[in-house]
């Protein structure tokens, strides 16, 4: 399988020279010790991000994934069998943009291997370089992000955190099918973003929305080939590990379960947790262990999946149903166009 050493550092050693429970999730995993050649049956590779120089506030981002690393490694294995790989950090480049294309260049080689990548740390912006992983490989692709806000500024004067969305909607070519922001925060958009995004046909779902009833949003989150978590939209109570943490947000609770969801997506091909600063957690390092705890529940969600679905093809229809009290849901259903002579659905 392919060997990536030349795009990232070796995982550190001082991370898990101390763990010794056999039950662990650490020994779950092939480590990047020097070699990063991923196993031929390897389905997730977890990938630590160090780049900051997009974020207004870069804190201490850069050392996000090795804190959230120390407690990953320590949590108990679930119960499906593993075939996991910790890649280390990827290398930053020499700019901002350089790394952005080496993360897009390393996610579209898993992605084209079936490996899922599950981007760890930096700023939220990376997830434009995310996205770009999925140039060239001839598919429409659904994103679903959680934020606690939509960065679509056209200031480009602003950090590239404040404007990443909006690099997403415009890019060319155009390979994104549907844009979903959940757990947005009223009180913290200008409403004529909002406008921007329902005038694309995008769908936007509120804070409120999600927390009065989570399983509300599983249909939503399954349908995502890509998945981008600001760690900003959980609650500071919860998660104070950020810059400008909010007191209302999505509890640990309610993150764990979206992670849930997207890992039980069988169209869901990358996922990225970003935001966290160590500078701002507590003493206890709670948000590095709420980021852990997510990222534990996405992947038993992945060993999990049932793969019912078939999503190999670009050939989607998006039905909008309204279903009374003011309420819509929409769905997809995958046709196959023009077999013999007409629409046979599926």
């Amino acid at each position: 399988m392919t060997d990536l050493s030349l795009f990232f550092d070796p995982v550190s050693e001082s991370l898990y020279e101390n763990i010794s429970d056999r039950s662990s999730f650490f020994f779950q995993l092939t480590i990047n010790n020097g070699k990063a050649e991923l196993p031929d049956d390897c389905t997730i590779a977890l990938i630590g991000l160090t780049e900051n120089r997009g974020a207004e506030n870069s804190g201490s981002i850069a050392t996000a994934a090795d804190e959230i690393r120390k407690k990953l490694y320590n949590l108990k294995k679930g119960a499906g069998p593993y075939s996991i790989m910790d890649l280390g950090n990827l290398r930053n480049g020499q700019s901002y943009d350089e790394t952005s294309q080496r993360l897009s260049e390393v996610g579209r080689v898993l992605i084209e291997n079936n490996i899922l990548p599950v981007f760890i740390g930096g700023s939220h912006d990376l997830d434009y370089g995310q996205y770009q992983s999925y140039e060239g490989l001839e598919k429409l692709i659904s994103v679903c992000a959680i934020d606690r806000t939509v960065d679509m500024s056209g200031d480009k004067e602003q950090a590239s955190e404040h404007r990443h969305i909006q690099n997403i909607v415009i890019h060319e070519p155009n390979y994104l099918f549907n844009f979903t922001l959940l757990g947005y925060q009223s009180y913290l958009i200008d409403q004529t973003l909002l406008n921007t995004l329902e005038k694309l046909h995008f769908d936007t779902f509120r804070l409120g929305y999600l927390r009065s009833d989570i399983k509300e949003i599983e249909p939503i989150v399954r349908e995502a080939d890509m998945m981008s978590f600001d760690l900003t939209a959980i609650k500071s109570a919860d998660f104070p590990g950020v810059n400008n943490a909010q007191p209302f947000g999505l509890t640990g609770e309610e993150a764990c379960q979206v992670c849930w969801y997207a890992g039980l997506n069988e169209k869901l091909s990358s996922v990225g947790f970003y935001g966290y600063d160590p500078s701002e957690d507590d003493k206890n390092m709670k948000s590095a262990m709420v980021s852990a705890v997510m990222i534990w529940y996405f992947i038993e969600g992945v060993i999990n999946r049932k793969e019912e679905q078939n999503f190999k093809t670009n050939d989607y229809l998006k039905f909008v149903v309204p279903i009374g009290e003011n309420r819509t849901k929409w769905f997809f259903i995958r046709v196959n166009l023009q077999i013999a002579g007409g629409w046979r659905f599926r």
